[in-house]
């Protein structure tokens, strides 16, 4: 079973591919290490900041590696922001019953009642450099932009609108109900 989970900045994707990794065991492949290892290899002269070229650089390999787990019946947890909205096109060939797929995003209420909250926990699973550019006016925009591709493409759009632990528990446990009958023994 591939799990595939999106959303802007600071929507919880770690933290809850790590709850999804504590309960299932399922490894998890954060494409933000896989984007940070090619830039700072020198193979690719993106930046941090070039978020639509790194997603078209990106999505090339992770879906790839999607495949190869796919074929390999391995179970494989992909987490980041660089997830096309129309990425079923590309993975048509592997059962829609073989990957499960949620879209974290935070609604302008949440972000406007919760700001000071959400750049607090920034680091809670992964250390980071505090992000001076991040403003509550670019993480609703940010946010929308998710809602409104992802819907387009027929996505599942998870809210997060005013318990930001408990939704994440609830997407965690929706995951594993839909998940427990394809575990591997």
């Amino acid at each position: 079973m591939i799990i595939l989970i999106t959303g802007a900045s600071h929507t919880g994707k770690t933290l809850l591919a790590r709850m999804m990794l504590d309960r299932l065991k399922y490894p998890y492949l954060s494409i933000d290490h896989l984007k940070m290892g090619l830039i700072r290899s020198g193979n690719t002269g993106l930046t941090p900041e070039d978020d639509d070229e790194l997603t078209e650089y990106l999505w090339p390999i992770v879906r790839e590696m999607i495949r190869t787990a796919a074929e390999n019946r391995q179970d494989l947890t992909v987490e980041g922001c660089y997830i096309p909205f129309d990425w079923r096109a590309d993975l048509q060939d592997l059962s829609p019953d073989s990957i499960s797929f949620v879209c974290l995003v935070m609604t302008d209420r949440y972000i406007d009642s919760s700001f000071d909250k959400i750049v607090d926990h920034e680091s809670d699973i992964e250390h980071r450099f505090r992000d001076t550019g991040c403003t509550a006016e670019g993480l609703k925009e940010d946010n929308r932009n998710f809602a409104e591709g992802f819907a387009r493409s027929g996505e599942r759009i998870v809210l997060i609108d005013s318990d930001f632990e408990g939704t994440l528990q609830s997407v965690a446990d929706t995951l594993y109900s839909q998940i427990k009958g394809h575990i591997r023994p």
